[in-house]
């Protein structure tokens, strides 16, 4: 098995990376040019007891997170939250000149207020490394103006309204975050429709093949794995382009293939049901129903 090694503070952190002691145990704002790297060092695989989130430009090397590797360069931005899996393989024969900043926060930082909770319900957290978050510069400014603010509050005497406002700062990073995600769904869309293409193409697949019976209807989760992308990101990509979660698409293909057989073959109800990885007929008569407002039997009748 391989050795991960965790972090568990953020004061541990800047121990390891010989950065000065931070000025708050609970977060940090950490300049990427300040992260020291020992000549040879070998890549590990770090767990970390707190958030990450980071932009980095010139990086040279992969990112491994969890199974998926991924190269890049400018002005990238990727979210890590506790407990994740993840490795940074830099290559040894390019010097290390990145530059960028990390924001380090602590979950304890976040304890009794909103953003404990919903922070990470924040899709992109859940993102595997292919979808980094692609900034232009002005967004880019946009960010690193926040992570500006919030180092500025945190360095200056601590008060009563000291954690209120840093939280404040951090939700509009994270805000902004998720608005440009959103435009990345939309202005990618040539590598967006190449993913809806292969996914309709195993959808295709799932429901031609004859034993379906056996193996049920496509989960999420199976299809994202396959489309090698995050169920969170998938059902994200899918609502922008066509309105409806991965879900809802994968039932809209199945009612489809319904349709084609009541129309086009004399196979029974039941025969159908079954073809289709339905158990019981009664439940793909009532499934039916509630997608088309018919029964099987009626729409059949339509056509006659």
């Amino acid at each position: 098995m391989t050795k991960i090694r965790r972090i568990r503070s953020i004061t541990e952190f800047h121990q390891l990376r010989q950065l000065p002691k931070p000025q708050h145990p609970l977060i940090s704002v950490v300049n990427v040019e300040d992260i020291y790297h020992a000549p040879g060092e070998e890549a590990e695989n770090l767990v970390l007891d707190y958030y990450s989130i980071s932009l980095k430009r010139n990086f040279s090397g992969k990112f491994r997170y969890g199974q998926q590797e991924y190269d890049f360069d400018e002005g990238v931005m990727f979210f890590i939250a506790p407990g994740q899996v993840f490795r940074i393989d830099h290559d040894s024969n390019r010097p290390i000149n990145q530059s960028g900043w990390m924001l380090l926060i602590h979950p304890d930082f976040l304890w009794n207020t909103p953003l404990a909770k919903s922070i990470r319900q924040r899709e992109y957290f859940d993102y595997s490394v292919h979808e980094a978050l692609f900034l232009s510069r002005k967004e880019e400014d946009v960010l690193t103006g926040i992570i500006g603010t919030i180092q500025q509050e945190y360095q200056n005497n601590i008060d009563q309204f000291s954690q209120n406002i840093l939280i404040s700062h951090l939700d509009t990073l994270l805000n902004y975050a998720e608005r440009f995600y959103h435009r990345q769904f939309l202005t990618r869309k040539i590598a967006n429709h190449q993913v809806l293409d292969r996914l309709e193409a195993i959808l295709e697949e799932y429901f031609t093949a004859e034993d379906l019976i056996k193996k049920g209807l496509p989960s999420v989760q199976e299809i994202a794995t396959r489309l090698n992308i995050s169920p969170n990101y998938l059902s994200g990509l899918l609502k922008v382009l066509t309105g409806q979660t991965t879900q809802q698409h994968i039932h809209e293909k199945l009612i489809e293939k319904a349709k084609e057989k009541l129309s086009t073959t004399d196979a029974t109800v039941s025969e159908i049901a079954y073809e289709l990885g339905f158990e019981h007929p009664q439940s793909f008569s009532k499934f039916f129903k509630t997608k088309t407002n018919q029964s099987p039997l009626e729409f059949r009748q339509s056509f006659n």
